[in-house]
C-alpha cells in the first residue's frame, strides 16, 4: 500500500505516520507540505519524519501530478486549520482548502488513486445549542475554514463513484500531545497556561460546548477510513469523527485541568459576549461503522499527556502566546520577513 498525506508537517501528521507505520510496516509513506509549522517539533526524542519513505516540500495549490503514480490512497491534511488565519486570509484559506484539495482529488482519480480521506470538520455545523448534531443536520458555518469544508465535501461528492472511494471525517476539535504541537486549540491552551502561568484564563463565559477528539485518535479514524470496504458506507461517505462522552462545556475543560492542577486558578469571563460556535455532536454512526477503531482516549487521559510532554521537552514559556506553536504568530513572523506574501504563497 502506497500513501501520500498531504499536510503532514503539521499537528496530525506524526500521530499519523506513527500509526501507519505501526499496523501496516510495508506501507510506502509520503508526504507533502509547504513546511510552514516544519520546524516546530515538539519532541525530546528524533524527528517524527523518520518513518516516511520519502518528504515532498511544496505548495498544494502547485501540486506535482506525478507524485500521485502508484499511490492507493490520498490523506488530505493540508488546510489553514485556524480561525483568525482563516478570517484574516479567507481567500487564500479558499484556494488551499478547496479549491486545491479538490484538484488534488480530481488529478487522483484520473491517476487510479482508490481512495481520497479528506479531514473535515464538526465545525460546519456552527451554532448549534439545541440538539446534538447528525450527519444530516443543517450545516451554519461561522468561519472561512468551516465553510470551506463545506464546499470540499460538496465537490468531494461529486467525485465519488466506483473506483474512487471518499470518505469525509468530520473530526471534533482536536486535542492532546503531538510531536507538533499547537497551542491555539482550546484544551491544550489550558493546560499550557496552567503549567506556565498557574492561571487559566477562558475568554468566553465557559458554556459553549464543544465535542473533542485526542490527536492520536484521529489518526485511528484515519487509517480506518483508508482501509474501510465500500460496502460500509459506499463510495462517498460522510461521518461525524469523535465520541459521544467528549461533548464538554469550555468551563468544564478547564476544570479538568484543574483537577489534576489543583494549585490553578482558573479565570473566567461572565461578561463576555456569546461565543456563537457552540454545538454538541453526535457519534453513533461512526460507533456503528467503525466498532473497532472507536476513541480510546479520556479528557483526563489527555491532560495528563498534555502536562506529561511538556514537561518532558522542558516547556517553560509563559509568553507562549507570542511563540511560534501559535499557528498565526507563524504566519504573521513570515510575512513580517517578506518569506511569505499576502496569498501565504513561500517566496522562494
Amino acid at each position: 500500500m502506497k500513501v501520500l498525506i498531504t499536510g503532514n508537517l503539521g499537528y496530525v501528521g506524526p500521530g499519523l505516520v506513527r500509526e501507519f507505520r505501526e499496523y501496516h510496516p510495508g506501507a510506502e509513506l509520503v508526504g507533502y507540505d509547504i513546511g510552514y509549522f516544519a520546524k516546530y517539533v515538539t519532541s525530546s526524542s528524533f524527528s517524527p519524519d523518520v518513518f516516511l519513505n520519502q518528504q515532498y516540500y511544496g505548495d498544494v495549490r502547485q501540486f506535482p501530478e506525478r507524485i500521485l503514480e502508484g499511490v492507493d490512497a490520498v490523506v488530505s491534511l493540508a488546510a489553514i486549520s485556524n480561525d483568525p488565519i482563516g478570517n484574516r486570509f479567507e481567500e487564500a484559506t479558499m484556494d488551499i482548502n478547496y479549491r486545491a484539495n479538490l484538484n488534488i482529488a480530481r488529478m487522483a482519480r484520473q491517476q487510479g488513486v482508490r481512495k481520497f480521506i479528506f479531514a473535515s470538520s464538526c465545525s460546519v455545523y456552527g451554532s448549534a445549542e439545541d440538539a446534538p448534531r447528525i450527519e444530516s443536520s443543517p450545516l451554519d458555518p461561522l468561519t472561512a475554514y468551516a465553510r470551506s469544508k463545506v464546499y470540499s465535501e460538496e465537490a468531494l461528492e461529486a467525485l465519488a463513484g466506483e473506483g474512487f472511494q471518499v470518505t469525509c471525517l468530520r473530526f471534533a476539535t482536536a486535542c492532546g500531545m503531538s510531536e507538533r504541537l499547537r497551542l491555539d486549540l482550546v484544551l491544550n491552551d489550558f493546560v499550557a497556561g496552567a503549567l506556565t502561568a498557574g492561571k487559566i484564563t477562558i475568554l468566553s463565559d465557559g458554556t459553549p460546548w464543544r465535542p473533542l477528539i485526542h490527536v492520536q485518535d484521529m489518526a485511528r479514524a484515519i487509517r480506518w477510513a483508508c482501509e474501510r470496504d465500500s460496502k460500509t458506507g459506499g463510495t462517498f461517505l460522510t461521518v461525524n469523527t469523535g465520541s459521544d462522552g467528549w461533548n464538554y462545556q469550555v468551563r468544564d475543560l478547564a476544570l479538568a485541568t484543574q483537577k489534576l492542577l489543583p494549585q490553578v486558578e482558573v479565570a473566567i469571563n461572565k461578561d463576555a459576549q456569546p461565543d456563537k460556535r457552540s454545538y454538541r455532536v453526535d457519534f453513533s454512526r461512526f460507533r456503528s461503522l467503525a466498532p473497532g477503531h472507536q476513541p480510546v482516549y479520556g479528557l483526563e487521559d489527555t491532560v495528563r499527556g498534555l502536562i506529561g510532554g511538556l514537561q518532558a521537552i522542558q516547556f517553560n514559556d509563559a509568553n507562549y502566546h507570542r511563540s511560534g506553536l501559535i499557528r498565526l504568530n507563524v504566519i504573521q513572523e513570515m510575512l513580517a520577513s517578506e518569506a511569505m506574501d499576502h496569498s501565504l504563497s513561500l517566496r522562494l
